[in-house]
């Protein structure tokens, strides 16, 4: 069965492309590449071969190549301006199709991209059939509760003004449901954890315009084509005020990016014990007593 069509990809391709043009903004993504560089150094190894795949700048090629443990890298971008003037190999290509030899890679990275993909399930399969074995795969994607507060006036808003409501923000994946696709595409040791970034805002506004220059304004299928009526975006805006606005009167913007690791397994991968295979009791190991079932009042 395909999987449905939540996004529309060649709008938001173009939509990247726009931001590219304009002025990419940048501090979400180069805060994960921070981020990239702090996971790598704790994987005691090096990687002859890398992919970095969708990464809309190379802030994670660059995060590699300062690391020492990447040796060649390479780069596919969804479109030719997020190439950019390109470090290392670089190809334009489609997360939901990867154009790549089965085992190919020791290390698969993505950073604020599969979030937009609508086959997610199929795309990590992908990037493990990609990876050789006891090849690593490390990603981070917007999840969880990012941008909540432009969702919930977003939408009360629409409703108040306009009598019903259209899908305006995308939906985001849960933490737990990331761990369980990792492991359904065939992925072991599979770790998941949120970093939850605040941004704060002088004007609500000045939120929506960052969007539109990191290419992530609305390219849902189900959008309402016709743009925000202006008496619907003043009422989200007073309503952003009244409900987020700190003490300076700044609004906060939430942004959940988790962080999915996994490795394709391996033979030399550490392997969890069978039931009843632990050689010592653990109230020994605890040095206390034992308590069997029903014998505490």
């Amino acid at each position: 069965m395909a999987a449905p069509l939540v996004f529309d990809r060649a709008l938001a391709r173009r939509r990247l492309e726009r931001a590219h043009r304009e002025g990419f903004i940048d501090f979400l993504v180069a805060r994960a590449a921070e981020d990239l560089a702090d996971r790598l150094a704790a994987v005691k190894r090096t990687f002859d071969l890398a992919l970095d795949l969708g990464t809309p700048t190379d802030a994670a090629v660059a995060a590699l190549a300062a690391s020492g443990q990447a040796g060649r890298i390479i780069r596919a971008a969804p479109t030719i301006a997020a190439l950019g003037g390109g470090r290392g190999d670089t190809l334009v290509a489609d997360e939901e199709a990867l154009p790549f030899a089965e085992g190919r890679f020791d290390l698969a990275v993505s950073l604020l991209a599969l979030q937009g993909v609508n086959d997610l399930p199929g795309a990590l399969v992908q990037i493990r059939r990609g990876l050789k074995a006891d090849g690593l795969f490390l990603a981070a994607l917007f999840g969880g509760s990012t941008l909540t507060e432009l969702r919930q006036i977003l939408a009360e808003a629409e409703s108040e003004i306009e009598g019903g409501v259209s899908p305006r923000v995308a939906p985001f994946i849960d933490i737990r449901d990331m761990g369980a696709l990792l492991q359904r595409a065939g992925f072991a040791l599979p770790v998941t954890d949120i970093d939850t970034v605040k941004v704060r805002y002088e004007h609500p506004i000045g939120l929506m315009r960052d969007l539109r220059a990191m290419g992530l304004t609305n390219s849902l299928v189900e959008r309402r084509r016709k743009p925000l009526k202006r008496e619907t975006l003043a009422h989200a805006v007073a309503l952003y005020y009244e409900r987020y606005a700190e003490d300076d009167g700044r609004v906060p913007a939430t942004f959940d990016i988790l962080w999915v690791s996994g490795w394709v397994p391996h033979e030399s991968q550490q392997k969890p014990l069978q039931p009843g295979s632990a050689k010592m009791r653990l109230a020994d190991a605890l040095n206390t007593k034992e308590i069997k079932t029903g014998d505490r009042g």
